[in-house]
């Protein structure tokens, strides 16, 4: 995975790029805003590539292209300035930049830009290569015991999570529905200097809002109708300890304020109190959403954006990782063959060819499910394609050739026929889809309204 490196003095500009280029999956990022430690952060440091702004105080981007050329720096850079000049422009090339980006800068030109200029690196043989990761270079492996990979890439994410879980400021966590999200913030928690104290998980999505505010603040006696007696709330829960939100992008905007609050002050009221609380928190939040998009359709605050998101974790796929698949089909065959006493020794060839070849849109959650419901059918001792799950089976295209001529889907026609065809094999039992699909009910129904599934 390649490692770049973006030095602005704007943190928004910093946590706009370090958020788009976490979500390709394909690159390490690090951001520093004072450009007086760029110099000490480039000489402890090897990166692929630097994002670098001209305009800064104290030292200016021409000072560190100066610096990478004067100490021979193998470092290709890019850089992105608010200024249009052609002579600082010209000044920055003829220093050894790659490209030169004003800003507001197109994000699909900055992409393909990042890939010529890694190319071009590679073809060169510039870098040195990193070697392989391991559990064994870990400092807490214990805590992401839970987790079950061998792909280099997570292994490299093992790696940043340490080293962000030990300060104590908010982490968001970005990914798929499925990809191992809440697993990543108990291994942030167990790290943490919180790990004695509670670790609270909350799925935003599963709550109407109205609800959620009296679940997450709590509510005095009398608060509502049926507030029979106080209730202590997921914020108390966890005080001292580590709040996880799963699907933080389905907050409503009159809860995100309340929540804001809470991270700026440390504060918050029960829902019928006048009293205000202190708590000591630190949360963690994940999301599915493309909350830089929900940002401009005015549906997420910007504030409370920036205070989630001081560091960020992007989780790959499944289909990303595919060398996981037999590994994580062992696992689970052997977890549901004990709890539902079977002796299941092995999975067939021609059904873990269709599990290595099948996109999972679910992910790791669709295929725990899987393999989860092939146990429970099977009665043999070894696990055949006869009892995958129905849908599994028509969806998959597992050692089919595509005919020419054969129709393309694109991604949401292909998602719209999934959910059509699990609809359909739970005879509408929407809690049952949303299970095999790895998604929450209430995401599976915004899908159902969005393609048009149901009258």
């Amino acid at each position: 995975m390649k490692k770049i490196l973006a030095i602005d003095d704007d943190q928004a500009v910093l946590n706009y790029l370090n958020i788009m280029l976490l979500q390709t999956g394909a690159y390490k990022v690090a951001t520093l805003a004072n450009s007086a430690r760029a110099f000490q952060e480039l000489k402890a440091n090897d990166y692929d590539l630097l994002l670098l702004d001209m305009d800064m105080p104290e030292v200016s981007g021409l000072d560190i292209l100066r610096f990478i050329r004067e100490k021979s720096i193998d470092i290709e850079t890019i850089v992105l300035t608010g200024v249009e000049d052609v002579e600082l422009a010209v000044a920055a090339m003829k220093l050894g930049a790659f490209d030169y980006l004003t800003k507001p800068v197109d994000n699909d030109q900055l992409l393909k830009i990042i890939t010529a200029v890694l190319e071009s690196r590679r073809e060169r043989g510039g870098g040195v290569p990193e070697p392989a990761p391991t559990r064994d270079g870990l400092a807490f492996p214990e805590a992401f015991q839970e987790i079950i990979t061998q792909d280099p890439d997570m292994l490299r994410i093992f790696q940043m999570v340490e080293k962000m879980a030990q300060p104590d400021h908010s982490i968001l966590i970005w990914g798929e529905s499925g990809t191992g999200k809440e697993l990543i913030a108990k291994a942030i928690h167990r790290i943490s200097r919180r790990r004695s104290e509670h670790f609270v998980a909350v799925n935003a999505g599963v709550f109407a809002n109205e609800l959620f505010a009296s679940e997450f603040f709590g509510h005095d006696k009398g608060a509502f109708t049926g507030a029979g007696a106080a209730k202590k709330g997921f914020l108390e829960e966890a005080d001292r300890g580590t709040l996880f939100l799963d699907e933080i992008g389905e907050l409503a905007l009159p809860i995100q304020v309340k929540l804001l609050r809470v991270l700026q002050e440390g504060e918050f009221f029960r829902l019928g109190s006048t009293k205000n609380q202190k708590v000591d928190v630190r949360i963690i939040a994940a999301t599915n959403k493309d909350l830089l998009s929900e940002m401009k359709k005015g549906n997420f605050r910007k504030d409370l954006f920036y205070r989630l998101n001081m560091s960020s974790v992007y989780l790959p796929p499944l289909r990303e990782r595919k060398g996981d698949i037999p590994l994580l089909c062992r696992h689970f065959l052997a977890k549901y063959c004990e709890q539902n006493q079977k002796a299941i020794q092995r999975i067939s060839e021609p059904a873990m060819r269709l599990l290595n070849q099948y996109d999972f849109p679910g992910n790791v959650r669709e295929l725990m499910n899987i393999i989860n419901s092939a146990v429970i059918i099977e009665t043999g001792g070894e696990l055949l394609k006869k009892s995958l799950p129905h849908y599994f089976l028509e969806n998959s295209r597992a050692g089919e050739a595509v005919l020419p001529g054969t129709p393309l889907q694109s991604l949401s026609e292909m998602e719209k026929e999934q959910i059509r065809r699990v609809l359909a094999q739970t005879k509408g039992n929407k809690s049952q889809a949303a299970k095999i699909l790895g998604i929450s009910r209430v995401n599976l129904l915004a899908k159902i309204k969005k393609y048009q599934l149901q009258a």
